[in-house]
């Protein structure tokens, strides 16, 4: 592992977090019917923890003498609530397998501080999906 292909690394994530923030500003003003307003505010809620993980990594990636990314990842379509929360919760699992991989990746270069802070943002994601699933655990068919 060198420092560029974890810079690289680390834009993938940005892209990431930018397409999590989307993502959520979007789904907020697309969810309908009787739980429109809990699944807004879920969305709504969840765009703070997505902002502050995207500047954390922008300055990461500056820090580490890499430009950081603009562009998002693709945002899933999604015509249904449910096909929103499924789309979200599919997000949270790749951003935690991700930044576990990174934080393996910030040790090798000796960069505790970053693994640190990026394992803090694997809890973070983590709580994330395990509220997005009990969401969906009952939802009906």
């Amino acid at each position: 592992m060198d420092k560029q292909t974890l810079i690289d690394h680390l834009n993938e994530d940005l892209a990431g977090e930018l397409s999590a923030i989307i993502q959520y500003l979007t789904y907020a003003s697309k969810a309908t019917g009787p739980y429109r307003p809990q699944l807004s505010q879920f969305f709504i809620a969840e765009i703070a923890d997505e902002q502050m993980h995207a500047q954390f990594l922008a300055n990461k990636i500056v820090a580490l003498g890499g430009e950081p990314t603009t562009k998002p990842r693709p945002v899933p379509e999604a015509k249904t609530n449910q096909d929103m929360l499924k789309a979200v919760l599919e997000a949270e699992l790749r951003a935690i397998k991700d930044y576990t991989q990174r934080a393996q990746e910030a040790e090798e270069i000796g960069d505790k501080g970053l693994a640190v802070q990026l394992e803090d943002m694997v809890r973070d994601e983590s709580g994330h999906s395990e509220e997005t699933e009990r969401i969906l655990r009952d939802w009906p068919v």
